[in-house]
């Protein structure tokens, strides 16, 4: 198990191009360029272990696929059966949205994971799923990995989510498209948005009106993609956490999503009184420019709103919320209690560790700013975690364990703490 020490920042000036890719849009842009006739380009592909293993899944699925160092080439010849078993890592984006998008192929499929992945539930998926006749089993009913498809006809559906989820609601969005008849989902709160952006720009007629949204089936594949993938905001937001935690710090993120559903994060650290500029420099699929943050004293804030907009985030805000003044309070989120770890318990216990006083609830916690610090966390193989407590060694020190999971998401973190701060591994 590796592990990694940071030391104190006294202060830095941040400025990078080379944030980590959108993992979400990536793994979209491998998936959706199965459904296009002709050959997608990809730019700036994020090359981690979740995303790559999503790629090797598509080619598994028939994809001649081509990689030139700085461009990565699809082309589809429609999705084909596999003798291999398909296994996304440890992404749940990968295997949730893998299972909308091969319910109504021809063949069978096996989706597997690694051992974090095969704890987390699918039901959330697969039992929607199977109300529109998906023939999809697994583990506990269903609900847990390895997971067996075997591709149906599928019925049109009217579904309300119980769940604000990106990932629900693009699986059913993708099964929506080989369905008979037109679509209509539902969901308590806006998700993030990038599968119909980049749906509609591909061609399929999606319309969306407030927390509906309407899906018809395809009549012809989908146009293919030629796209640069952004800068990946919940990569970014770890530094701007620094530079809000470090006097006399600041960061400039170039190349990032600004799309509204991904930057919910920088707004509540706004809130909090971390200095932040927004400089829009394109709108093609997405809307991408600049975010500057700058150091400034924080106050506490609550969290109760636009949760699935910031889910990711939550763990790197929770080291902002411990160096603010006051009580912070983050409720509505017991989504974090399904992902690569118990994130409420995760985050509660390495800041319990690190001398920080919280308060642990079903759906949340709550943190009482005071005085971080240094301690040894460990990351519970989850790589939020990880790179979330190694930015609070920034202030005080810290030393976590097992940090290989960063890789399944944020390559060169490393390489870009490394030039805020002294790191060693």
């Amino acid at each position: 198990m590796m592990s990694a020490k940071v030391y104190p920042a006294q202060s830095f000036e941040f400025k990078s191009d080379a944030i980590a890719p959108d993992k979400s849009i990536s793994h979209r842009c491998a998936m959706f360029s199965v459904l296009a006739e002709g050959e997608s380009r990809i730019e700036n592909f994020l090359r981690a272990e979740d995303t790559l293993n999503t790629l090797k899944i598509v080619g598994h699925l028939g994809a001649d696929i081509t990689d030139d160092g700085t461009t990565i080439t699809i082309r589809s010849h429609g999705i084909q059966e596999s003798s291999e078993i398909l296994d996304c890592g440890n992404s749940g984006t990968g295997m949730r949205l893998f299972c909308g998008l091969l319910s109504s192929a021809e063949g069978h499929f096996v989706l597997t994971g690694d051992e974090y992945l095969k704890r987390r539930p699918m039901k959330r998926v697969s039992g929607p799923l199977r109300s529109i006749g998906a023939k999809l089993d697994g583990r506990n009913n269903g609900d847990l990995a390895p997971l067996s498809i075997r591709g149906a006809s599928l019925k049109s559906f009217d579904y309300t989510s119980p769940v604000a989820s990106a990932q629900v609601k693009s699986a059913m969005m993708l099964a929506a498209l080989r369905s008979d008849g037109v679509c209509t989902f539902r969901e308590p709160e806006l998700s993030r948005d990038h599968t119909e952006r980049m749906l509609r720009g591909m061609g399929a007629r999606v319309e969306i009106n407030g927390l509906e949204t309407k899906i018809w089936p395809l009549e012809k594949p989908l146009k293919p993609l030629d796209i640069r993938v952004p800068a990946d905001p919940s990569s970014a937001f770890f530094f701007a956490v620094a530079a809000a935690i470090t006097p006399n710090a600041f960061a400039v993120i170039e190349g990032v999503t600004l799309n509204p559903t991904r930057i919910e994060a920088f707004k509540v650290l706004e809130k909090m009184g971390a200095k932040i500029t927004y400089t829009l420099t394109d709108e093609r699929y997405e809307p991408i420019g600049t975010i500057r943050v700058e150091y400034a004293p924080l106050q506490a804030v609550s969290v109760e709103e636009n949760i699935a907009w910031l889910i990711d985030e939550l763990p790197a805000l929770s080291i902002a919320m411990a160096c603010a003044e006051g009580k912070s309070i983050i409720k509505n989120a017991e989504e974090l209690r399904v992902k690569e770890s118990d994130r409420i318990k995760t985050v509660v216990d390495n800041l319990n560790l690190c001398g920080i006083k919280t308060e642990e609830y079903p759906d949340g916690y709550a943190v009482i700013g005071g005085e971080l610090k240094s301690a040894i966390v460990n990351s519970y193989g989850d790589h939020r975690i990880a790179m979330s407590f190694l930015i609070a060694g920034l202030k005080c020190g810290m030393e976590v364990h097992d940090i290989e999971c960063i890789n399944t998401s944020f390559p060169n973190f490393f390489e870009l703490l490394g030039s805020c701060t002294k790191v060693e591994r």
